[in-house]
């Protein structure tokens, strides 16, 4: 059979056609994650919607986030009066640098001299315990008492023994240095005054009492910080949750200070709507002061997914998620993105779209219930 000459030219064409032709909605199926939200035409233009095409972004993006500054709690020292007494004098004063062990204040104290005099005492009677111990040891030795009497006497001992290593150690929990306790010890004579030391190095954030001043036992005289390193805790918007993880990079403009987030919290501060993320600065930290506020630059890396700017008003939040609505042949396609800054007119998104997409920026709330329906949450 012969072929006509134009036959192989018009087999060509009709391939190109149907290459060319769009394909059936009903075989597009949408993204993981993606609701599909079938709209027509006279719905679209009723609902007042309107669409603007993607912008792409590139490079790290900053995003400023306010923060205060506050001293990790491992590094705070609370020093409380070891007992109820008389503030002798101060000897600190705040903002002051103190080292381990130095003087900070002085007590006059009616508890320390009762622990002083109990002590002595059990020191009387752990001294005539050993003697009577030793005294009864010899006579078992030569026969002229039974062994049941030297047994009391040694748990007699024990017991005196112990009771002294009771007294000792309330005179350490009072305060009372080693080579103090060892002067009552060894020349029997009782201290009136308590000096109270710093527990570690560091600065006196804050001075609670006065001299003069009567207190009780465990009431709060100084706060004692090392100021090095600091933390910063952010107040991180719900939408950027999943765009600041523990690493990311924070620095405080104007000032050297720099560190990276190492707790992100879980619980939403019900007034702001935000979440709280922990910064510890490492470098600068002397440059901030605990109480302060700061406004923080968050540097957001790459990480692979592109990214995009729309205006403010294009993202919605959903079911914990953020929402984007991508038109498509026969409506639209809510899609969950990541938002990784915004500002009052602008938002910029990680999401894997493409510079084709349109997106709704109005008449949204349509599209929104329609989510909430299909979506649930």
């Amino acid at each position: 059979m012969r072929i006509p000459l134009g036959a192989p030219f018009l087999a060509c064409a009709l391939s190109t056609l149907l290459l060319l032709a769009p394909l059936p909605v009903q075989g597009v199926e949408p993204a993981p994650n993606e609701v599909q939200i079938p709209i027509d035409e006279r719905q679209y233009r009723a609902a007042g919607i309107e669409v603007v095409r993607v912008e792409a972004e590139g490079g790290t993006t900053q995003t400023m986030l306010p923060g205060t500054v506050s001293v990790p709690p491992q590094q705070l020292r609370v020093v409380a009066s070891p007992a109820a007494g008389l503030v002798e004098s101060i000897l600190v004063a705040p903002n002051e640098p103190v080292k381990e062990g130095q003087p900070i204040a002085r007590l006059r104290s009616t508890d320390l001299l009762e622990a002083q005099r109990t002590y002595l005492q059990a020191l009387s009677a752990e001294k005539l315990a050993a003697e009577k111990l030793r005294r009864d040891e010899q006579m078992h030795r030569e026969r002229i008492i039974a062994e049941r009497r030297l047994l009391t006497t040694r748990a007699d001992y024990d017991y005196a023994r112990t009771t002294l290593q009771e007294r000792e150690q309330m005179l350490a929990l009072l305060g009372m240095a080693e080579v103090d306790i060892s002067a009552v010890r060894d020349q029997r004579r009782m201290v009136p005054a308590l000096t109270v030391s710093a527990p570690a190095d560091g600065v006196v954030l804050e001075v609670r009492a006065t001299a003069g001043e009567r207190i009780a036992p465990a009431a709060p005289l100084f706060s004692i910080a090392q100021l090095d390193p600091l933390w910063i805790t952010l107040q991180m918007p719900l939408s950027q949750a999943n765009a600041i993880t523990p690493g990311t990079r924070v620095g405080v403009p104007g000032t050297p200070a720099q560190g990276e987030v190492i707790r992100l919290g879980r619980a939403v501060d019900a007034t702001t709507q935000s979440l709280a993320a922990v910064v510890e600065v490492t470098d600068g930290a002397e440059a901030l002061r605990p109480g302060q506020v700061v406004t923080a630059s968050v540097a957001l890396r790459p990480n692979g997914t592109p990214q995009w700017r729309l205006p403010a008003g294009a993202v919605v939040r959903h079911a914990g998620q953020s929402w984007v609505f991508v038109r498509s042949a026969h409506g639209f396609r809510a899609r969950p993105v990541v938002v990784i800054a915004e500002t009052a007119s602008t938002v910029s998104i990680r999401a894997s779209l493409t510079t084709e997409d349109q997106v709704a920026t109005r008449g949204i709330l349509s599209l929104l219930a329609e989510l909430t329906e299909i979506y649930g949450g």
